[in-house]
């Protein structure tokens, strides 16, 4: 293997270099997210920087992305070395290392659109309809209790009425408003 390599142009020499040393990397990096890890275990890095806007969950310039970009990029230069001028080729392989880091933000894009948010937010209760599990006084007189569903989850939640005849145990009721924790609802 050293003649093959020996008997290279330095440029070539270098997209193979390339070519080993992230696909590598990325092999390692690829089984330690399959074992559950990060593939970055102890390795800290101290950094300051204003990231308080950031909204996206990676980071352009990460460590996955130099190696996405290198895999791309020293693919392409062993793939076309030879079949056109060496100045473009380095400007097509580049192209298609960003491509590369392009498909991996798209990839996780649509990975993140799988998850799913189950904290609970009382006013998801809005407009639902719920069961009297405590008698709830009329004209506010005091609190009951309801169960009511959200997200497939049933919680107990304190209510009040407004209406002028209280709402017995076992009866139906629509949740119209939600204030201080407290749940307002009506009689169906």
């Amino acid at each position: 293997m050293p003649e093959f390599f020996s008997d290279m142009p330095a440029l070539q020499q270098g997209f193979w270099y390339l070519a080993f040393f992230a696909s590598s990397i990325f092999i390692f990096q690829t089984i330690m997210t399959f074992l559950g890890t990060d593939g970055s275990a102890d390795l800290d890095a101290d950094f300051d920087g204003d990231f308080h806007n950031v909204e996206a969950p990676f980071e352009l310039f990460s460590f996955r992305n130099l190696i996405n970009f290198l895999l791309g990029f020293g693919w392409t230069g062993v793939a076309f070395y030879g079949k056109m001028n060496e100045a473009i080729l380095v400007i097509v392989a580049f192209a298609v290392g960003i491509i590369f880091v392009g498909i991996f933000f798209f990839i996780i894009k649509q990975i993140l659109k799988l998850q799913e948010d189950n904290t609970f937010d009382i006013n998801n209760t809005l407009g639902k309809t719920a069961e009297v599990y405590m008698t709830i006084p009329a004209h506010k007189l005091g609190s009951g209790k309801v169960q009511v569903s959200v997200k497939g989850s049933v919680h107990e939640l304190e209510a009040v009425t407004e209406q002028e005849k209280k709402i017995y145990a076992g009866n139906k009721v629509r949740i119209t408003r939600v204030e201080n924790q407290v749940l307002f609802v009506e009689k169906i």
